[in-house]
């Protein structure tokens, strides 16, 4: 029962320090390089900081060209240049992307507001448009989480934005937002 117990306590402190480490961050820039080898990525932000992210076979990559996915410049079909919003949780030292999303053609849409409302437990984002009118959208898991960092927890209403979001079924869904 003592050797139960003592378990028990190790657990609890142990399973936080994972729990920390699976915390998922989004970054949105440019590919500057792709290393097929090592399965690297390097993305360079608007603000010239570079993000080195490891991809894993696992790693969902949306709005990628599949016809490029042999090319040995291409990792899961991405392409140096191409605009990409990567979700990635840090591993130990290493940034692993969960999930990338190719920006443009094919890929997520960009709109830009000003917040009228965000609700990171109800998933719901609305934007005031420049021509008045609104636009509601519903926001992943990751962007309801870890998107619009920069525009703060409660997102001030009024902030400007820019929302990365595709469509399906007539609805709008978020998957990134950030301060324009």
């Amino acid at each position: 029962m003592k050797a139960l117990s003592g378990m028990i306590i190790a657990l609890l402190f142990v399973a936080p320090a994972f729990a920390a480490e699976d915390v998922v961050t989004a970054v949105h820039g440019t590919i500057e390089k792709i290393d097929s080898g090592t399965k690297t990525v390097v993305v360079k932000t608007d603000d010239g900081t570079r993000h080195s992210v490891h991809v894993l076979d696992k790693t969902a990559v949306h709005g990628a060209d599949a016809t490029e996915t042999a090319s040995k410049d291409s990792l899961h079909g991405l392409k140096e240049g191409g605009e990409v919003v990567v979700h990635y949780a840090k591993r130990g030292t290493t940034d692993t992307a969960i999930e990338i999303d190719r920006v443009g053609k094919d890929g997520l849409k960009t709109t830009y507001g000003a917040v009228k409302e965000v609700d990171r437990g109800g998933k719901k984002l609305v934007l005031a448009t420049g021509d008045g009118a609104e636009e509601t959208f519903r926001l992943t898991e990751h962007a309801s989480k870890d998107a619009g960092e920069d525009v703060a927890k409660g997102a001030v209403k009024g902030s400007k934005v820019t929302v990365y979001y595709t469509e399906d079924a007539g609805k709008k869904i978020a998957h990134f937002f950030k301060a324009s």
